[in-house]
């Protein structure tokens, strides 16, 4: 299997990694996980729990787009196996991405975040010239 697939369903689990995080921000901050309310308490986190937060919502959005990519190079006919290097890069982008977000690294986290979107432009850009 092409080694973008494994780092499409690798980055699928990086949002459910970071809400599992977040509880346990939550549950330092607030003392206890509320999960009749979950938004509400989610929306009332400060500091390094509000980041792991906006980190899982960027997680979640960039997953959109890399399984779009992985549709769009796959349908065009695009040989995956051309694409290690790039998924390889999507990927670290993609783990480096909330180690920053939650270190209060912005500029550092939306320049890794640049290098992450250049990587899907680069295979869409590779495969509307198949």
């Amino acid at each position: 299997m092409p080694t973008i697939l494994y780092t499409l369903f690798a980055i699928s689990f990086l949002p459910i990694f970071m809400a599992w995080t977040g509880v346990y921000f939550r549950i330092k901050q607030f003392g206890r996980f509320d999960n009749y309310h979950p938004r509400q308490q989610q929306a009332a986190l400060e500091g390094t729990g509000a980041r792991v937060q906006a980190a899982q919502a960027n997680a979640w959005e960039s997953l959109i787009v890399f399984t779009m990519v992985c549709f769009i190079a796959y349908a065009s006919g695009l040989d995956l196996n051309r694409l290690d290097w790039v998924a390889l890069l999507y990927l670290a982008t993609r783990v480096l991405h909330p180690i920053l977000y939650i270190a209060n690294l912005a500029w550092w986290r939306s320049v890794v975040y640049a290098v992450g979107m250049g990587c899907c432009l680069y295979i869409v850009f590779l495969a509307a010239c198949q």
